[in-house]
């Protein structure tokens, strides 16, 4: 697992400018052969929370999940790691308006791109409706969260609105909280029962 984070961190570097052979050479120690190219950190724990329920170890089976900070990064994290780079297979998760991205970077990389699995919305909205709003909002009151849950609720914006796209919102207003709640919702859930996107991603690894 170290030199799984070690390489994630190397990726990153790589990606800002760096040399990248010390990503190479982590690549090869890791016998890697898949990336799982997710748009930020949220995706990932929820992808390595599930897959830890599961009892699957990516690191183990030769697979690197990557979060590249923005679905707009996705042609040059395909050129690191597929074709032109490292020449692993490339795989991901993306919402529905971030799936040209993905599609045209892996095309410029020389990469399938009939291997991205879509959430609608996005992953959370994927997980809210999978689990409900109702077993939602009890997480949110075991975490100690009700109270600005509740505040939110009272903003004009979020009158009227389906309870799941307040969830969704309310997910996304304060830093970390999407990482956090990514974790936790697929900790809630029954790990045979996942979202589609997400279950399909972690069948086809």
């Amino acid at each position: 697992m170290a030199h799984m984070t070690a390489f994630q961190d190397e990726i990153s570097g790589w990606a800002a400018g760096g040399s990248g052979d010390i990503a190479r050479d982590l690549a090869s120690r890791l016998d890697l052969r898949t990336a799982v190219l997710l748009e930020g950190p949220s995706d990932l724990a929820a992808v390595e929370t599930l897959a830890r329920r599961r009892g699957r170890d990516l690191a183990g089976e030769g697979v690197a999940v990557v979060s590249m900070g923005g679905a707009m990064n996705v042609a040059h994290y395909a050129g690191l790691l597929g074709p032109p780079g490292l020449g692993l297979r490339l795989t991901g998760l993306c919402d529905a308006r971030e799936q040209p991205y993905y599609d045209r970077g892996l095309r410029r990389a020389g990469a399938p791109h009939d291997d991205i699995f879509v959430c609608v919305a996005d992953l959370e909205d994927e997980l809210i409706r999978t689990l409900g709003p109702a077993a939602v909002e009890e997480i949110i009151r075991l975490e100690g969260d009700l109270r600005p849950w509740q505040t939110f609720l009272h903003q004009p914006a979020q009158h009227g609105r389906p309870r799941h796209q307040q969830l969704r919102r309310f997910l996304g207003t304060k830093k970390g909280r999407k990482i956090r709640y990514g974790t936790l919702l697929v900790e809630a859930l029954d790990p045979a029962r996942a979202p589609a996107p997400l279950d399909d991603l972690l069948n086809s690894l």
